[in-house]
């Protein structure tokens, strides 16, 4: 019965199974199933190649190369972290304690926003102008409590 289902697999069949499962990968958590995806891709490339495949070739490439590529893929994104001696490496917040900042949004009523490289943060403090410049004194989230400078 599978058989007949499985008889007239094209490679577009494969590329877009592939896709579906790249677009599966953007809704759960961890990178899984974008390995099966490009294997998958590699597959419908296959069958592209050598068009009178049978269908049970075709799924062993698949389950060969969806190995590989999770196997490869695992050994390239788990690599150990970079041993440091700053324990606030990697801690964004912390690092901006001290920092002076210029005032994008007007903190009015003790809320505005400050520029942070290319991004903005909401910031907490006394009122001030756009442009007026504040250090961080504190981080509370993802809110920075400023001082004017």
């Amino acid at each position: 019965m599978l058989e007949g289902i499985f008889d007239n697999l094209q490679f577009w069949h494969w590329w877009l199974f592939a896709i579906v499962l790249l677009i599966l990968e953007v809704f759960t958590p961890g990178a899984f199933f974008m390995w099966l995806g490009a294997a998958a891709g590699v597959t419908g490339f296959v069958l592209l190649l050598i068009p009178d495949m049978g269908w049970q070739l075709q799924f062993i490439i698949f389950a060969v190369f969806s190995i590989v590529t999770i196997f490869l893929g695992r050994a390239f994104f788990n690599r150990e972290d970079i041993n440091t001696e700053d324990p606030t490496v990697g801690e964004l917040e912390k690092n901006l304690i001290g920092k002076v900042f210029e005032v994008e949004k007007a903190i009015r009523n003790g809320s505005g926003r400050v520029k942070v490289g290319e991004s903005t943060w909401k910031a907490s403090g006394p009122d001030c102008e756009v442009g007026a410049s504040v250090r961080v004194v504190s981080v509370n989230g993802a809110e920075l409590i400023v001082e004017l400078v």
